[in-house]
């Protein structure tokens, strides 16, 4: 008689074995979530030829951007959905902290008349903007090859949504004292038509139309976001403080918390990518390609800002800060 042979139950799940370690809450709920990369001819285990696994074989798993396990991708802030809400909860209550508190001191009212047309033009259109980082950072998280970074453009994607929804409520706020300067009725107008705008407008519709994920990563997070961030969060907040706009100041600063975030999480994954042997020379093409539309923006939307000596070129020289 055969003798019976006694397996060891594992101790941790068997993606995690290697680590040696108790996995953490990050671990357990991020890594290795995504079911359509076990196969790349059919990644939705259907017919090879479906439109989306032709998508994703083409797009995704097609991609030159190269790396022998993405899975290994760690967001150095092991952000999770329930740290997420839990960080950005008190966010919001600081964020609408600052509404209430400068709502009392009837803020607006001790804005100038002149510099209430200027947020009219440059600020409270930021809201069409913003939803195309919602959407770009969507797009990128849905074809991500791994789930930790998918995770990284989905919290992404859902602080762009707040960002929005601060402008829309601005400018709910902006137009009850400025009755006269088209609040809530002509952003569209700017966005379509002001010259100021023109530059991010055409960025974005073009990275929108980037469906590779290995150039849609990189010039998402490394040219489109940084120059909407240099420009439309910190210096409209410098030239808010420079117009005695203190609450704008205020909350493109707490917005920038959450840039210095998206940017630790860029920064370990392209530490990441350039392991892999000619991804520095890719993403660096990649970079030259759409590093002057980038600046075409910073620089149309720079030139309308108030009060900001030099503002484009401190925000081109600030995206540079992010190469390699």
């Amino acid at each position: 008689m055969s003798e019976v042979q006694v397996l060891k139950p594992q101790k941790t799940w068997s993606h995690l074995a290697a680590r040696r370690r108790k996995p953490s809450e990050y671990d357990i709920v991020s890594t290795n979530l995504h079911y359509n990369n076990r196969d790349a001819n059919a990644p939705y285990e259907l017919a090879p030829e479906l439109f989306m696994n032709q998508w994703y074989k083409q797009n995704t798993f097609g991609t030159a951007l190269k790396h022998a396990d993405w899975n290994a991708f760690r967001d150095p802030d092991e952000v999770i959905y329930r740290t997420y809400n839990l960080m950005q909860d008190g966010q919001e209550t600081y964020v609408f902290g600052l509404f209430d508190q400068f709502n009392q001191r009837e803020h607006d009212k001790s804005l100038d008349a002149r510099w209430a047309g200027t947020l009219a033009r440059l600020y409270t259109p930021a809201r069409y903007l913003f939803h195309t980082l919602q959407m770009a950072s969507a797009y990128v998280g849905q074809v991500s090859p791994a789930s930790t970074i998918t995770n990284c453009h989905y919290f992404q994607m859902a602080d762009s949504l707040r960002w929005l929804s601060h402008t829309a409520y601005r400018t709910k706020e902006l137009s009850l004292t400025f009755t006269d300067k088209g609040l809530g009725q002509d952003e569209r107008h700017y966005w379509e038509q002001d010259s100021a705008w023109q530059g991010f407008r055409e960025l974005m519709e073009k990275v929108l139309t980037v469906w590779d994920w290995g150039e849609a990563i990189i010039v998402l997070n490394m040219i489109a976001k940084p120059a909407v961030d240099e420009a439309v969060l910190r210096r409209l907040g410098e030239a808010a403080r420079h117009n005695g706009d203190v609450l704008l100041g205020l909350l493109t600063d707490a917005q920038l918390m959450d840039v210095a975030r998206h940017r630790r999480w860029l920064a370990a994954f392209t530490k990441m990518a350039l392991e892999t042997e000619g991804n520095k020379e890719l993403i660096q093409s990649w970079i030259e390609k759409w590093q002057p539309l980038a600046d075409k923006a910073i620089d149309a939307y720079c030139s309308a800002l108030p009060d900001v000596p030099n503002a484009a070129e401190a925000a081109k020289t600030a995206t540079r800060e992010l190469g390699f």
